[in-house]
């Protein structure tokens, strides 16, 4: 048993709260259980409780047995002394305040319905991937939805945090913020952190400037992403060697470190050097691209955003000084969908909020007309009997199952809670 069970009993008076004593033998009624606090100190602050005949306000702490207040050095902490309820499944010890006054003391054990005590053990026992993918099917589609929904927020919410940060270091240069993350997710998760390095090291400022001719736009990332320090015999690469040279003294760009960038075991299609030809036709061909994707109504019209190819010259490359079959090496609608995902959709709901307009439905709508990721996670829960028809339901899975799967958060799931229910 862990304690986050106890916690969700106080919380929600999940036991039978009429005719409860203390072990002392003093009558207990609460009045409120207090404020969950979810961080050093007690874990319920400003509770309300009647013991015996008096009134008390203050602190509950709750642990599985009453001698874990010795053990957690309790009573040497001054944040402990107001400490007026000690909630415990099992009393094994009488526990005293730094005055030697007792603390009165709750053991739940005695209270709690067998039922939901078994409900909470058959949820925490151990399963092969998570706790309660035996009993996923059985959850109500209603209480499934709204959960899903609360998910969605909070993915939401952890992808705006990093964009929101950004622009306060950039001065609100939404432009600016968008090249970066675009930046970083062009370059997936292997090469993702460099090239948002990469982006952020270029002022946007001389992207505007330079946009104009995209081999300018590739001298910048090439020679930022450090692939432009070799000698090689090829024309193109020497070209860039010097537009980069020239760029940078024009620019007076400092110089800065970015991490090397990563080929192995990456497919031709996403080596770093295509992905870095493609940002740079991406941002020589679209002007405003903040306004573009920030007004676009349909995903059909994102994908058209997105519609590049690279370059003549990586049409017939994926490396410098290696000729290929030639191949347009457009965005596919794929990657495009991660764009849309990782990018677009997070930063829409930035300057939503900045704006203070309301856009939850607009943006549910846009990742319901995306097909759903593939991936393993994906791929467990459908075999659980969990319908994934789009990216809306694999974002929100992603979610559950990164931030409260993995953390055996289940007393803080709503899928959890609704099985503890049952």
């Amino acid at each position: 048993m862990q304690e986050d069970f106890l916690h969700h009993i106080w919380q929600y008076r999940k036991f039978a709260c009429i005719q409860l004593f203390t072990v002392q033998g003093e009558a207990l009624q609460i009045l409120h259980p207090g404020k969950y606090l979810q961080q050093a100190g007690p874990d319920f602050f400003n509770a309300q409780l009647r013991i015996g005949n008096q009134q008390w306000a203050g602190n509950v702490e709750i642990h599985l047995r009453s001698s874990d207040w010795y053990l957690h050095h309790h009573q040497n902490d001054p944040a402990y002394h107001n400490v007026i309820l000690h909630v415990v499944w099992e009393h094994d010890a009488e526990v005293f305040r730094k005055d030697n006054s007792e603390i009165p003391v709750l053991e739940l054990k005695t209270y709690v319905d067998k039922e939901l005590l078994g409900n909470y053990l058959s949820l925490s026992s151990f399963k092969s991937w998570i706790y309660c993918e035996k009993d996923l099917p059985a959850i109500d589609s209603f209480v499934f939805k709204n959960w899903q929904e609360r998910l969605f927020f909070e993915r939401l919410e952890r992808k705006a945090m990093p964009m929101i940060a950004r622009l306060r270091q950039n001065e609100n240069d939404w432009e600016a913020t968008l090249f970066c993350f675009l930046a970083k997710n062009f370059g997936l998760n292997t090469n993702g952190d460099s090239f948002f390095s990469m982006a952020d090291s270029i002022p946007f400022s001389v992207i505007r400037k330079e946009k104009f001719e995209v081999e300018n736009l590739e001298a910048l990332f090439f020679g930022r992403a450090g692939l432009l320090t070799e000698d090689k015999q090829d024309v193109y690469y020497g070209d860039l060697q010097s537009r980069w040279q020239y760029l940078s003294e024009k620019h007076q760009l400092k110089s800065v470190f970015v991490e090397p960038l990563h080929f192995f075991k990456l497919r031709p299609d996403n080596f770093p050097t295509v992905r870095l030809a493609q940002l740079a036709q991406l941002y020589h061909q679209r002007n405003n691209l903040f306004s573009i994707v920030t007004t676009a109504e349909t995903v059909s019209e994102l994908y058209a955003v997105f519609d590049v190819k690279v370059s003549d010259y990586w049409q017939t490359h994926y490396q410098f000084d290696k000729e290929s079959p030639k191949k347009r090496k457009g965005l596919t609608s794929a990657f495009i969908d991660l764009l849309i995902v990782n990018t677009i959709i997070p930063l829409r709901f930035v300057y939503a909020k900045h704006l203070g307009k309301e856009v939850a439905e607009e943006l549910m709508g846009f990742l319901e007309a995306i097909a759903p990721e593939k991936n393993a996670v994906v791929d467990k829960f459908s075999g659980f009997g969990i319908t994934v028809e789009n990216a809306l339901d694999s974002q929100t899975l992603l979610q559950l199952k990164n931030e409260y799967c993995n953390h055996k958060k289940c007393l803080q799931c709503g899928i959890g809670i609704e099985l503890l229910k049952k």
